[in-house]
């Protein structure tokens, strides 16, 4: 039961990392244009996020597919700056039931992406025998999840009160945070390893 908790502790502490903000930027700008309500699109949404980086970390750690770390790096925030550049274009209008399919394949894909930007780290704390690796990575995406519903509660939590107390409207709300969420990612694409050669 210990080694269940440390694994998913680091599940956890990988999404709520100050330092690596941007696991949690991309579940804000996923979660902006959502209210309570649409809780259960929400839970399917992040599962598939976590579906996606579990993927990823799976055929990393088995050495199935390697990608350069830089260009993961690159990609991570790009992936974000799509998702609230998407919810710029989208704020107010009701077509999120039309376009749910699309949404879904991309945030599972998206997942695999944040996932390989992880592995290099996750290979490293593995034990040796690839049979000793399934259950480790189980309990990391376990914290993973955890962490995430987390994060997307207190994002609905602060988008209810805004948008109640302070009457925003969901549609000023989701320009607001898109528009910042690309204002912080902005320069981490420009200061990017990858343009240096």
């Amino acid at each position: 039961m210990s080694e269940f908790w440390i694994y998913f502790n680091i599940g956890i502490k990988h999404v709520l990392n100050i330092g690596a903000y941007d696991h949690v930027l991309f579940l804000i700008a996923l979660t902006i244009p959502y209210a309570f309500k649409d809780w259960r699109r929400l839970l399917l949404l992040i599962s598939l996020f976590t579906v996606g980086h579990t993927l990823a970390l799976v055929l990393s750690v088995y050495e199935i597919v390697y990608i350069k770390s830089n260009l993961i790096e690159f990609i991570i925030p790009i992936t974000i700056l799509v998702v609230a550049i998407f919810n710029l274009f989208t704020a107010g209008k009701n077509n999120k039931n039309e376009s749910i399919s699309l949404i879904a394949f991309v945030t599972l894909f998206f997942g695999i992406i944040h996932g390989l930007g992880f592995s290099n780290y996750f290979k490293t704390i593995l034990p040796g025998k690839s049979a000793d690796k399934l259950l480790p990575l189980t309990e990391f995406a376990l914290g993973i999840e955890t962490a995430q519903i987390i994060v997307v509660f207190v994002v609905l939590i602060i988008s209810y009160i805004v948008q109640t107390f302070f009457r925003f409207s969901k549609r000023d709300w989701t320009l607001v945070m898109s528009a910042f969420i690309i204002g912080v990612i902005i320069p981490l694409v420009i200061q990017s390893p990858i343009w240096r050669r």
